[in-house]
């Protein structure tokens, strides 16, 4: 890999990484709605990615099955875990997301797995494992739960976005974005209070967090990935990616205060050991997954 798209690959693992910890500052410290923020960020998207809206992908119930796994699916539940829980943990936990689409690869696609990606599944499941779980009650937050949970509608979506055929990664943000709104918004409508508080009190700390969120991690970071994956192997690449999750860890305890003991030392390195071995074995999902995963949320 040269110099300058090493460059841009670090550039965007710290996009993502300030992307989760932006997220949680706008949940927790302003008390923005995650169903909300959710939401406004899908519109932005939309917004943004409307040209390339049409011709719809065919068959079209399954981009928009795709899209809500891995846009309001996923988000959705990214954003309700991050108010209960913080960055490093999330960092962690949605690691999840790779060993289960391999296992869905292996149960919707007929794909194989030897010894190595079993063990990479093994250790991230222990990883993250340990991270969740309380030791004085054995009782994991509801907050990594839900980013449990969103691990896997993500990587369900990844699955099932392996069959459907030539769809540019312009037209999937658009939709993504375009599944995802109108379930996404009804539902904060209908279940969420406080929309209008955090626009008024915390105006303009919430709207730079959408546009940075919807523009520049999801069209400008997600589109400098594509790239660099029509120029390497996913194989390279996904390792590499790993930086996301690290710096997320280190914001985190820099910028919230994050707690970083040694039962999350020790389910960060078991975790993302397991990653690292899944990424180092071919595993036809991968690349959707890692293409729209890394910028969660």
């Amino acid at each position: 890999m040269s110099l300058r798209d090493l460059a841009v690959l670090i550039a965007i693992c710290l996009v993502w990484a300030g992307n989760s910890v932006m997220s949680k500052v706008l949940i927790s410290q302003f008390g923005a709605p995650p169903l909300f923020y959710a939401a406004a960020r899908f519109a932005v998207v939309v917004i943004a990615t409307l040209p390339w809206l049409l011709p719809a992908p065919r068959p079209l119930w399954r981009m928009i099955v795709v899209g809500l796994l891995m846009g309001g699916g996923t988000f959705a539940l990214t954003f309700v875990g991050l108010k209960t829980t913080t960055p490093s943990a999330f960092a962690v936990v949605t690691q999840l997301g790779v060993p289960i689409s391999t296992i869905l690869s292996m149960i919707m696609l007929g794909e194989r797995i030897r010894w190595r990606r079993g063990l990479g599944i093994v250790l991230t499941l222990a990883g993250a494992l340990i991270v969740m779980w309380d030791p004085a009650g054995l009782a994991p937050s509801p907050g990594m739960l839900f980013i449990a949970a969103s691990a896997f509608t993500g990587a369900l979506g990844a699955v099932m976005m392996k069959q459907i055929a030539g769809v540019s990664p312009r037209r999937f943000q658009a939709w993504v974005g375009f599944s995802s709104l109108w379930p996404v918004a009804l539902l904060s409508a209908l279940t969420e209070t406080g929309q209008r508080a955090v626009l008024s009190h915390a105006l303009w700390p919430f709207v730079g967090g959408v546009l940075f969120s919807s523009l520049v991690v999801s069209v400008v970071a997600h589109t400098a990935f594509y790239g660099l994956i029509q120029k390497y192997e996913v194989n390279l690449l996904q390792p590499l990616t790993l930086m996301t999750p690290l710096a997320t860890i280190a914001l985190g305890v820099l910028l919230t205060h994050d707690a970083f003991g040694p039962r999350m030392a020790l389910g960060t390195a078991v975790a993302l050991t397991g990653v690292m071995i899944i990424a180092l074995r071919r595993n036809h999902v991968l690349a959707p997954l890692a293409l729209m995963r890394r910028a969660m949320p």
